[in-house]
């Protein structure tokens, strides 16, 4: 279907918003310890997904260490993560309904190559995949592509959001909660994608 520049542009954050990595990313991080022989609490780091990797091995690295454990980390990716990673309910079907009167785009921090790995795996019907992006860097994006909203289930999702002004729909499926994505200033907080198609119909898709 040939979609007009005026088609509705959706941003979605990946992990934790469309899909549950959670397994995927402990089984790496307990490889990147065992390569490197850096106690890693593979639990704690799943519990707090977001922010770019860099972040998350700042606890666990120096900083001279950080650039390598990043490589490493990344190199291992494909064959411990893709496959076990799943999409969260009501994934398939937001998408969906976004794809079906516009464009749906990711927008990650994850590391773009991985991240569109994850989308063709999972078969997600997006248009497009940005990654290796982060809170200013999401708002960039989204302002780039003249989207509508950006959906994601961490603070800094919202943050993006208000940076491009754009309404922010949390998901409370990630580490942040309704409370605190409330505070973040999402102009709604969502239980889960499973009730994302109602919320589309009624308020965003109705002021377009």
């Amino acid at each position: 279907m040939t979609r007009s520049d005026s088609a509705i542009v959706v941003g979605f954050d990946l992990d934790m918003t469309l899909v549950d990595s959670r397994a995927g990313i402990k089984a790496v991080y307990d490889e990147l310890s065992s390569r490197t022989g850096v106690p890693i609490d593979s639990d704690r780091a799943v519990s707090r997904l977001g922010p770019p990797l860099e972040t998350e091995l700042a606890h666990w690295y120096g900083p001279a260490d950080i650039p390598a454990a990043a490589a490493l980390y990344r190199s291992i990716y494909p064959d411990l993560a893709i496959s076990r990673v799943v999409t969260l309910p009501g994934a398939q079907d937001a998408l969906a309904a976004v794809a079906a009167v516009g464009r749906a785009v990711v927008i990650t921090a994850k590391a773009e190559q991985n991240a569109r790995r994850h989308v063709e795996h999972l078969g997600l019907p997006v248009d497009d995949v940005v990654g290796d992006v982060w809170r200013a860097q999401k708002a960039e994006v989204l302002q780039r592509i003249g989207a509508a909203a950006y959906v994601g289930d961490h603070v800094h999702d919202m943050d993006a959001a208000r940076l491009a002004q754009v309404p922010g729909i949390g998901v409370a499926t990630g580490p942040c909660d309704a409370e605190a994505l409330e505070a973040a200033g999402a102009s709604v907080v969502l239980p889960s994608l499973a009730v994302f198609r109602d919320w589309f119909s009624e308020h965003l898709l109705a002021v377009e």
